[in-house]
C-alpha cells in the first residue's frame, strides 16, 4: 500500500480545524529553518528560540483568521518581521545607569530626543489611521516589515503595481498631515 504524503495546505485546513496534531507536523517540518533564519541574522540561539516559539504561538492562536496560501512563504515573512523588531528594539534599549553614569548631560538630549520620537511615531500612528485599511496594511509591511514591493504583492496576491499606488497614496497622505503637524 502506498503511503500519501499530506501537503502542508492539508495540514493547515486541519490546523484551522483545531487539529492539535496537524499544528504539531507543520510545527516539526519548519521549526529548523525559522531557527536558522533567525540565528542567521541575530547570532542568538536563545532569541532565535524565542522567535520560533513566538511565531507559532501566534500561528496557533490566530488559526482562525489567517490566511496563509505558502507555510514556507508566511514563516519567512514573520520570521523576518520579528528578526526586525528584535534588531530594532535592541538598538533602542536603554541602560540608564550606564548612560548616567558615562554623562548626565547626554541622559537628558536622549530622554529629549526619545519623547520627539514618541510624538512623532504617536502622529504617524494617527495619520495612519486616516487611510483605508489595505493601504495601512501595505504601508505597514514595506516599511515595518521590511518587505519588498513584490514580496507584498505575493503576500497580499495583488499586483506590484497595485502596491506601489497604495504605498504613493499613503506617502501623500502621510506627508500632506505631517507637514500640517510641523507647521502647528
Amino acid at each position: 500500500m502506498f503511503h500519501k504524503e499530506i501537503t502542508d495546505t492539508q495540514l493547515w485546513n486541519a490546523v484551522r480545524a483545531n487539529d492539535q496534531q496537524s499544528f504539531n507536523k507543520l510545527f516539526d517540518k519548519y521549526w529548523v529553518s525559522v531557527y536558522k533564519t533567525s540565528y542567521k541574522y541575530l547570532r542568538d540561539k536563545e532569541g532565535s528560540q524565542e522567535i520560533v516559539h513566538d511565531i507559532f504561538l501566534s500561528i496557533w492562536n490566530r488559526r482562525h483568521e489567517l490566511v496563509i496560501d505558502s507555510f514556507p512563504a508566511f514563516l519567512l515573512t514573520a520570521a523576518r518581521y520579528q528578526i526586525y523588531s528584535r534588531k530594532k528594539l535592541k538598538r533602542f534599549t536603554f541602560d540608564s545607569t550606564s548612560e548616567l553614569a558615562a554623562d548626565p548631560y547626554t541622559t537628558s538630549n536622549d530622554a529629549d530626543i526619545r519623547i520627539r520620537q514618541t510624538e512623532l511615531n504617536n502622529n504617524l500612528q494617527l495619520t495612519l489611521r486616516g487611510l483605508p485599511n489595505r493601504c495601512q496594511e501595505i504601508f505597514r509591511m514595506s516599511r515595518f516589515e521590511c518587505l519588498s514591493n513584490d514580496e507584498i504583492a505575493m503576500h497580499l496576491g495583488i499586483s506590484k503595481r497595485t502596491v506601489e499606488n497604495q504605498l504613493t497614496m499613503a506617502l501623500r497622505h502621510i506627508r500632506s498631515h505631517m507637514k500640517d503637524i510641523a507647521e502647528h
